[in-house]
């Protein structure tokens, strides 16, 4: 899919937490194919961050921007531009790894093998979700962004549980988003396959 020239921007933005002002003042880009990588302690707001992108939660100050417009002024219409992946893997333990997937296919074209193979599920597609270790729980929550037709991913912590060859199929997941014209956005304590991307840390 080819998402065309978008830019995702915000401007002097500010977030409380509670009573607690976690980011103030912070302004960045991210341009069609780019992507941004969030680091700093625990507590620092990088999670907050990804939520505000996301539409969850409303700047104290400041504009989230999309091609110019406030990206939140449309808060159905921007939850389409996005696709989350937070800490919760957000997995259906009642169902196997191929109904997890049917089930987040419903409102996209593509195929679910190609789901499947992104990650190397197909040897756990009949397999009920709940028998899965916490890597291959985390595995399943990547591949759904496969069947995704949001421009825009927002990962927190995405390589969590996952072991060297799994990181490695996830950066070619992401490489062909970006290469789409996508963008990501991802908070991380651990490098990310992600070459050539910016990065802000939070204090």
């Amino acid at each position: 899919m080819d998402w065309g020239i978008n830019v995702l921007a915000a401007e002097d933005i500010a977030v409380f937490r509670g009573e607690r002002l976690v980011l103030h003042d912070l302004s960045f880009t991210v341009p069609s194919g780019g992507a941004l990588v969030l680091a700093g302690p625990n507590g620092s707001g990088k999670s907050t961050l990804l939520r505000l992108l996301a539409g969850l939660v409303r700047p104290a100050a400041g504009r989230v921007l999309w091609d110019g417009a406030d990206a939140l002024g449309d808060l159905a219409g921007h939850g389409r531009r996005v696709a989350y992946v937070g800490h919760q893997d957000a997995v259906k333990p009642g169902l196997t790894v191929m109904e997890n997937l049917h089930f987040a296919a419903s409102a996209s074209d593509r195929p679910i093998a190609a789901a499947l193979s992104a990650l190397g599920l197909q040897a756990l597609a009949e397999l009920p979700a709940r028998m899965l270790s916490a890597g291959q729980k985390r595995r399943l929550a990547l591949s759904r962004l496969m069947l995704s037709t949001a421009p825009l991913w927002l990962l927190d912590e995405p390589t969590l549980g996952l072991d060297t060859g799994s990181i490695e199929r996830f950066g070619t997941l992401l490489a062909a988003h970006r290469a789409s014209g996508g963008m990501v956005v991802a908070a991380t304590h651990v490098p990310l396959p992600l070459p050539d991307a910016a990065g802000l840390r939070l204090s």
